[in-house]
C-alpha cells in the first residue's frame, strides 16, 4: 500500500521554507534525475545550476547529451540539491524537487535574464553557454521533499519554494545595474555581509554579489557561495536600496561590538 506524503512527513513551517530555500539558492550543482526514452528507467546526471529570480532551479544542456535527449522526450524530473559536509553525508540537510523543465526560448527577455543570472554563478560556461547545441532549462517545481536531519522531514508546495510574481517582477529591470554598482561601489559593504551577517570565515576577501532577488542576495567568492536572506520581502525597487542600508548598519554595528568586545 502506497501512504500519502502527508503521514509521513509534515508540510514546511517557516523555518523550513527558510532551509529549504537556502539549500536551493546556494547549489552549485545538483543531481537531475531523468526518464530514459529507450527504457523508461530513471537515469541521473549531474548538473550545474543557478536560480531565476522566484528561485525556480535553471540549468544548461547541450542536446547532445542524454540527459537532454531524455528531457525533450519527456520533462518531468526531479533535482537533489544539498552539498554534505564531515562525517556522515546522510547527516548533512537536502532537498528534493520534483517538477517540469521548460526550455527557454532564445531571443527573448526572459533567455537574457536567465543567461546573466546563470553565468554570474557559472562563469566558466562563458565558454560555451553560445554555442548553438546548448539550451537553457527553467525546472518548474510541483513540490519538494526536505531532509534537514534527524526528525525534520517537511514537504514544501510550489508556492512555498518561489517567490510571487509580483516582487519578482518589480525587480526583474533594477536586478542588473544594482548588483553592478554594489560590486563597483560597495565593496566594503559585501565583505561585512559576508563576514558579519553571513559569518563567513574563509576566504575574507573577494565577494561579490552574483544575483538579487526579493528575499536575498547571493555572495560569491571563487567556488563559495553563502545565502543573505533579508527580513523580510522587498516588495519594489524603492524598498530595496532601505534594505541594503539597513543590512550595512546593522552589520557595522556588530562588526564595532566585536572590535570593542
Amino acid at each position: 500500500m502506497v501512504r500519502d506524503r502527508k503521514e509521513l512527513v509534515r508540510l514546511a513551517n517557516e523555518e523550513a521554507q527558510v532551509q529549504a530555500k537556502r539549500i536551493l539558492r546556494c547549489a552549485r550543482f545538483g543531481a537531475l534525475a531523468v526518464l530514459d526514452p529507450e527504457s523508461g528507467h530513471p537515469l541521473a546526471s549531474r548538473t550545474a545550476l543557478a536560480t531565476d529570480m522566484d528561485g525556480a532551479p535553471i540549468i544548461l544542456i547541450s542536446e547532445l547529451a542524454i540527459h537532454r535527449q531524455a528531457l525533450d522526450a519527456d520533462p518531468r524530473c526531479s533535482l537533489l540539491v544539498g552539498e554534505p559536509g564531515r562525517g556522515d553525508p546522510l547527516a548533512h540537510p537536502r532537498l528534493s524537487l520534483v517538477g517540469t523543465a521548460r526550455r527557454i526560448e532564445k531571443r527573448t527577455e526572459e533567455h537574457v535574464r536567465i543567461r546573466r543570472r546563470y553565468l554570474a554563478r557559472q562563469p566558466k560556461a562563458g565558454l560555451y553557454v553560445d554555442f548553438g547545441d546548448f539550451s537553457f532549462f527553467r525546472i518548474e517545481p510541483e513540490r519538494a521533499d526536505l531532509n534537514g536531519g534527524f526528525g525534520k522531514a517537511f514537504y514544501l508546495e510550489r508556492r512555498q519554494l518561489l517567490v510571487a510574481r509580483g516582487p519578482v517582477a518589480a525587480l526583474e529591470a533594477f536586478e542588473e545595474g544594482a548588483v553592478h554598482h554594489m560590486n563597483i561601489d560597495h565593496a566594503d559593504a559585501i565583505a561585512l555581509y559576508a563576514r558579519v551577517l553571513c559569518k563567513v570565515k574563509e576566504p575574507k576577501e573577494g565577494w561579490q554579489i552574483a544575483t538579487l532577488d526579493p528575499e536575498g542576495l547571493d555572495l560569491v567568492a571563487g567556488d563559495k557561495v553563502v545565502r543573505l536572506a533579508f527580513p523580510k520581502t522587498v516588495e519594489s525597487v524603492e524598498e530595496y536600496r532601505p534594505m541594503l542600508v539597513r543590512l550595512t548598519k546593522e552589520a557595522r554595528d556588530k562588526d564595532t561590538a566585536a572590535s570593542v568586545g
